[in-house]
């Protein structure tokens, strides 16, 4: 296990800064994930942290040794890039064995842990396979096996399931939170841009932005008690609903907000809010209703089952008895006033 600490940590690429000082505890044991959106410096970090980049600025340790000058080979760390990055060449087992072999292990010493690997990740049937006669979700399986195989302290994810097909992607993240499970003892940092992802794997989140820390919290802190109109409107699917100008005023704020799921249909006309239904999705388990209530999004309503409503009916849309309906200031930070 491995307890990662970054102190004021800054990278910049010419005069380009990207990684704007990062105070950040990552511990022993810990999944912790990165998100944000594109270009907000969430694969650069985890460069930093896996020594692929030099830091220009701050320390980054493991266990209280700062390693900023440490080479990547010497971190204990395993890293699983979105590209899978096999030897084409190469079967399975000896793309799993590779890391090993070049460390000087035994041959005997290889062969267990590789097919223990592989018995976990459940890909014992493919070792004899070059990577070509594989799926996708099959030689990503086969990446994570040979950072295993190597035995780290850390793992490191880089965007793993952006090449899959939706199926896929949950089948293997399944793979990935079972992995966290069986290996508690391994400290795991993995970057995303898919909250899903970050919500159900994680156990806290890292949401950046523009190279700063936004807020960092478990999943459940992030979604119920954001502390930003950023990380409110980031982090659950769909976003929050935001509501400002004439909407925002009888509540003394300048934007509130409230989850689709806290939202409801007035059959006596009660609600808070009037408009026309836009569109209707019907997923089967259950559907979002698109209202057009005059802001400058539709208000987005989730129900149970499937939706009876159709494009033009006229709905009275509020909250739910008891639940919240956030409040943000002029600086997009939460009140409860």
């Amino acid at each position: 296990m491995a307890n990662i600490q970054l102190r004021n940590v800054r990278k910049a690429f010419g005069a380009v800064e990207v990684i704007k000082g990062i105070d950040l505890d990552i511990q022993s044991g810990e999944f912790m994930v990165f998100v944000g959106p594109s270009g907000c410096g969430k694969s650069t970090l985890l460069r930093l942290v896996a020594g692929l980049e030099d830091i220009t600025s701050g320390e980054l340790s493991f266990d209280g040794k700062i390693v900023n000058g440490l080479a990547p080979s010497k971190r204990g760390i395993a890293m699983v890039f979105q590209s899978y990055a096999l030897y084409p060449h190469m079967t399975v087992y000896a793309n799993m064995a590779f890391g090993m072999q070049l460390q000087g292990g035994g041959k005997e010493e290889i062969k267990k842990r590789v097919e223990a690997a592989a018995e976990l990740l459940q890909i014992t049937p493919y070792l004899a396979r070059l990577p070509k006669q594989l799926s996708g979700g099959q030689r990503q399986r086969v990446a994570i096996g040979r950072a295993i195989v190597r035995d780290p302290k850390v793992f490191l994810f880089d965007e793993p399931l952006s090449n899959l097909d939706a199926a896929l992607r949950v089948a293997t993240r399944l793979e990935i939170a079972k992995l966290h499970h069986d290996m508690h003892n391994v400290t795991m940092v993995y970057v995303t841009h898919d909250q899903v992802e970050a919500m159900t794997l994680a156990d806290r989140i890292c949401v950046l932005r523009d190279g700063l820390v936004e807020q960092v919290g478990t999943p459940l802190e992030l979604y119920e008690n954001p502390q930003s109109l950023f990380v409110a409107g980031f982090i659950g699917s769909p976003k929050m609903n935001f509501l400002t100008g004439k909407f925002a005023e009888p509540f003394k704020a300048k934007t509130i907000g409230a989850r689709s799921e806290h939202l409801e249909v007035k059959s006596n006309g009660s609600g808070l809010w009037k408009g026309e239904v836009i569109h209707s999705e019907n997923l089967g388990s259950d559907s979002y209703i698109y209202v057009n209530v005059g802001s400058d999004e539709p208000l987005i309503v989730r129900e149970n089952g499937t939706a009876l409503h159709q494009a033009g009916d006229v709905l009275s849309v509020g909250l739910i008895e008891g639940e919240k309906l956030h409040k943000f200031d002029a600086v997009g930070k939460p009140f409860d006033a």
